[in-house]
């Protein structure tokens, strides 16, 4: 399939290898403060103390980016986990109308998923949530990130489902998934 908006589904695919990427760093810079604590008690000198606060609840909300902001990206290039054992097998004009219906209930449910997810941040927002760790971030930069990655999931299946149809209608009898689980 040739996607439009690819750039856009590249940009959130960025966005989760920084926020994974970040983690990593966290998580090394802590490993590296405990070293060196270890090291000035072992040499007869006190903990220096070299910690980052609230590093649990950091990776946590970065590992919600992550997962959220990669979707599209996954999706573009076949990541996702599809059955396609039982569609393969079937006749390609009624493979491209399945297909229809497959994306147009993962597009329903996406859609639900964004709209849910507009009114929690709105919620957010509007009465201040901070979470409840060691330090206090506002919910709504975790739950940007998610509405953002569940909105590039949405446009992505609606482009999918709009070349699908129209390849359904157009040329029934030549549309063909790859292993990949694209047309």
């Amino acid at each position: 399939m040739t996607y439009r908006l690819r750039p856009l589904y590249n940009l959130g695919g960025y966005l989760a290898a920084a926020c994974l990427t970040l983690i990593c760093l966290l998580i090394t810079a802590q490993i590296v403060g405990r070293i060196i604590d270890q090291i000035a008690t072992a040499i007869g000198g006190e903990r220096i103390g070299l910690a980052i606060p609230g590093l649990s609840d950091i990776s946590g909300f970065l590992l919600v980016g992550a997962s959220f902001l990669g979707l599209a990206y996954t999706f573009v290039h076949g990541g996702h986990i599809r059955v396609t054992l039982l569609i393969g097998r079937l006749p390609p004009a009624l493979r491209a109308w399945v297909e229809v219906f497959c994306l147009s209930i993962a597009l329903a449910l996406a859609l639900y998923l964004a709209w849910y997810l507009y009114w929690l941040l709105d919620d957010s927002i509007a009465f201040n949530e901070t979470s409840y760790g060691l330090v206090s971030i506002p919910l709504w930069i975790p739950q940007s990130a998610m509405l953002s990655g569940v909105v590039l999931f949405c446009l992505v299946l609606i482009e999918s489902l709009v070349q699908t149809l129209i390849a359904a209608v157009r040329a029934p009898h030549a549309f063909t998934i790859d292993d990949s689980g694209h047309e």
